[in-house]
C-alpha cells in the first residue's frame, strides 16, 4: 500500500523519468543497431581484421560504467550526451558479434549454391544470409536492448535523468519505495522492449523499408528534443547530489527558507566538482572542508539567513559496544578537538585533487599529532567502523580505526563507503557497524528530525545542538556522540569565483535576487 501510494504521488515525475529513460535507450540503441550492423555485414567479408575490431570493441565492456561516464564528463560535460555515447559504446559489442557470427555461420554450401544460381553478391546477402542470421543477430539486438535499459540508470549520475534517479535517492536515503519507484519501470520497460523485438523479428526482413524509415524518423524526432533541449537558454544550472535533493536539511528546505528555484540535475559526489569545474553547471552542493573548493578556484557562497546549522562531525557509538569496550571512549578522545577547518581542508585535498592514497595522509597527519600509526588489521574484528561514501568519512573512518588499534587491544575493520546518512545510521542501529563519523547538523535535522520549536532553541549555537542531538540519540537509539573532531564541515551552495564577482553574488540571498532579476 505505502508503495502504490509513492506511486501515486509521484505519478509525474516517475512518467517523465520513465520517458527519458526511453528516449536514452531508444537513441544509443538505435545508434548501435545501425553501426553495429553494418560494421558487422563488413566485417564479414575481411574476416582477419574482425578479430581486430571486435576486440576493440569488447575492451570497451571491460570499462565500469561510472568510470566511463566520468571519463565522457569533461569532453561531453553532463546530461544526455555522455549518457547517449556511453549506453552506444556498451550496447555495440552484442550486435556487432552477433551479426558477424550470423553471417558467418551461414552453411556455405548454401551461398555456393546461390553463386552458382549467378546470384551477385548483395543478393545473396540480402536474400540468403541475412534471412538466415535474423534470429542471430536479433538475440543480440535483444540482448543490448536489456542490458542498455539497466545500464541507463547510471546515467542519472550525470544529470542525464531517467528512472536511475528515483534508484540513486533511495539508495541514499534507504528509501525502499523510492528504489522500486525506478527499479520496477526499468525491469517492465526492459521487458516490454525484449517482448516487442520478439514480435517484430519474423517480420523484419519483409518490413525492413518501412522499419528503417520509421526507426530514421523516430531517431531525428528524438535526437532533436535532445538537442533542442540543450539549446534552450537557462540562467544558471546547479548540480546536486541526490542525497541533497530529497533530505530534510538540503534542497527542499533550502527552498523554502530562501524561496529559491534553481535549473537543477543530479550528480554523482565525485563527478560534482569536476562539473562545475569543467563549467558544465555553474552551482553546486558541496561541503565546506572540501580541498577543492580553494584548488579549483570556487566561493561558498555565505549563509545569509542562516538555514544550515553547526555541521561539528564527532564520532557517534552504538551504546552496546562502548558498553562492552569501554576504553574506546578514551581512545577517541585522544582525537577531540584535533582537527581545525583548515586542518580538514588539507587532508581532503591531498586525497581528492593531488590522489594520495587515504592512508598515507592518515598516518602523516598522526605520526606529526604525536599518535602511534601501526597498522596490523588481521583475524577477527572486536569493532566494525563505518563511513559514508566520500573522502572525509574515509579519512575519519581511517583515523578512527588507527588510533583505537594503537590505545587499546581490540582489533579493528573498516567498512566504507557505505551509501548515505540513512544507510549508514540504519547500520549502525542494526549492529552492522560499531561507530561511523557524523555531524551534528545532520544528526539534528535528518536523524532526529527535530521539530520547528527545537530549531529555534537549539538555533546557530555549536554546543546547544551538539548536547541535544547527544541527549536525545541516547534517549531515543541508545548512541553515545563522542567529543567533536573540532572542525565543521557544513553544507554550502558553491560557484565559481569568476561568475560570483562577474554576477555580484556573494550569499544565497545574492543568488536568489540574480535569479530574480532575469
Amino acid at each position: 500500500m505505502q508503495l502504490w501510494q509513492f506511486f501515486v504521488s509521484h505519478q509525474q515525475e516517475i512518467l517523465q523519468q520513465t520517458i527519458t529513460h526511453l528516449v536514452l535507450t531508444a537513441i544509443s540503441t538505435t545508434i548501435a543497431i545501425l553501426v553495429g550492423v553494418s560494421t558487422g555485414l563488413v566485417l564479414t567479408r575481411y574476416p582477419k581484421a574482425a578479430n581486430q575490431v571486435i576486440g576493440v570493441v569488447s575492451v570497451i565492456q571491460t570499462i565500469p560504467s561510472v568510470a566511463l561516464l566520468g571519463f565522457l564528463l569533461p569532453v561531453l560535460g553532463i546530461g544526455p550526451e555522455p549518457a547517449i555515447v556511453a549506453l552506444f559504446l556498451y550496447a555495440l559489442l552484442p550486435i556487432l558479434r552477433n551479426t558477424y557470427t550470423g553471417i558467418e555461420e551461414v552453411d556455405r554450401s548454401v551461398t555456393e549454391a546461390a553463386k552458382g544460381m549467378g546470384m551477385p553478391n548483395r543478393q545473396i546477402l540480402l536474400k540468403v544470409e541475412l534471412p538466415l542470421a535474423i534470429p542471430v543477430i536479433f538475440a543480440g539486438i535483444r540482448t543490448a536492448t536489456v542490458a542498455t535499459v539497466g545500464i541507463a540508470t547510471l546515467s542519472a549520475l550525470i544529470g542525464s535523468g531517467g528512472l536511475g534517479t528515483f534508484i540513486f535517492r533511495g539508495i541514499a536515503l534507504n528509501n525502499v519505495d523510492m528504489i522500486l519507484a525506478g527499479a520496477i519501470p526499468a525491469a517492465a520497460l526492459a521487458v516490454l522492449l525484449d517482448f516487442g523485438l520478439g514480435l517484430l523479428q519474423p517480420q523484419v526482413l519483409r518490413l525492413l523499408k518501412p522499419i528503417l524509415v520509421g526507426v530514421a524518423i523516430i531517431f531525428l524526432l528524438l535526437l532533436s528534443q535532445v538537442v533542442l533541449s540543450n539549446l534552450r537558454p537557462q540562467p544558471l544550472k546547479a548540480g546536486f547530489t541526490s542525497e541533497f535533493v530529497e533530505r530534510a536539511d538540503g534542497y527542499p528546505g533550502l527552498q523554502q527558507h530562501y524561496d529559491l528555484s534553481l535549473d537543477s540535475v543530479e550528480l554523482d559526489p565525485g563527478l560534482m566538482y569536476e562539473a562545475i569545474r569543467e563549467k558544465k553547471v555553474d552551482v553546486v552542493s558541496g561541503f565546506t572542508t572540501d580541498g577543492r573548493i580553494d584548488a579549483y578556484n570556487l566561493t561558498v557562497l555565505e549563509d545569509d539567513q542562516q538555514y544550515f546549522p553547526p555541521y561539528y562531525a564527532a564520532p557517534v557509538v552504538r551504546g552496546a559496544t562502548l558498553r562492552k569496550y569501554p576504553q574506546l571512549q578514551p581512545a577517541l578522545a585522544e582525537l577531540a578537538g584535533k582537527l581545525s577547518d583548515e586542518t580538514m581542508i588539507q587532508l581532503n585535498d591531498r586525497v581528492d585533487r593531488l590522489k594520495e592514497p587515504t592512508q598515507t595522509v592518515v598516518q602523516d597527519f598522526l605520526n606529526q599529532s604525536g599518535f602511534k600509526t601501526t597498522i596490523n588489521r588481521q583475524g577477527k574484528p572486536d569493532i566494525i567502523i563505518g563511513s559514508k561514501n566520500f573522502t572525509e568519512q574515509y579519512l575519519l573512518a581511517e583515523m578512527m580505526g588507527i588510533v583505537i588499534e594503537n590505545s587499546t587491544d581490540l582489533d579493528v575493520e573498516l567498512n566504507t563507503g557505505l551509501a548515505g546518512t540513512k544507510i549508514c545510521f540504519d547500520a549502525l542501529k542494526k549492529g552492522a557497524i560499531d561507530l561511523y563519523p557524523e555531524y551534528t547538523g545532520t544528526g539534528l535535522l535528518v536523524i532526529l528530525q527535530a521539530d520547528e520549536k527545537t530549531l529555534d532553541e537549539v538555533g546557530q549555537d555549536r554546543e546547544d545542538v551538539f548536547q541535544y542531538v547527544q541527549k536525545e540519540s541516547k534517549q531515543r537509539h541508545d548512541l553515545a556522540w563522542l567529543p567533536s573532531f573540532g572542525f565543521n564541515n557544513s553544507y554550502a551552495l558553491i560557484m565559481r569565483t569568476e561568475d560570483t564577482k562577474k554576477r555580484d553574488i556573494l550569499s544565497i540571498s545574492d543568488l536568489k535576487r540574480y535569479l530574480e532579476s532575469l
